[in-house]
């Protein structure tokens, strides 16, 4: 196979991004200065629900809903508060948290083991 594999971009983007635990994430859900980002497909929120509160910035998209010159920026990225992003089970949302990275953002972190994780552990979830 040409090129880098996911496994290996996984690895690499790990090593350049936090991860948080649910129960940290828990505490996290309490706090002004966090946004929690949903970049699932609309069908997984629409079937699933979200974390409560959170903002919504499907994968396909996110470069052009973060950057402030994106025709589909969103201002919760403009408003330098910490990122917690989150997918199904996490692999997603660490390719995306390592993108925002490149792309500059400072305060950025993915939830570990993403929505399944946050479910399993009982936290509060919102209707899409």
């Amino acid at each position: 196979m040409p090129g880098t594999g996911f496994k290996e971009m996984l690895t690499v983007a790990n090593a350049v991004i936090e991860t948080v635990s649910v129960p940290d994430a828990m505490y996290l859900l309490e706090e002004d200065d966090v946004y929690f980002v949903d970049i699932r497909e609309t069908v997984e929120r629409e079937e699933t629900g979200t974390i409560a509160g959170a903002i919504h910035a499907p994968r396909g998209f996110l470069e052009f809903i973060a950057d402030p010159e994106g025709p589909m920026h969103l201002p919760e990225f403009a408003s330098g508060k910490r990122l917690v992003l989150f997918c199904a089970s996490g692999g997603r949302s660490t390719l995306a948290a390592k993108t925002l990275v490149d792309m500059g953002f400072a305060d950025v972190a993915h939830l570990a083991g993403g929505f399944a994780a946050w479910t399993a552990a009982n936290g509060p979830v919102e209707r899409a």
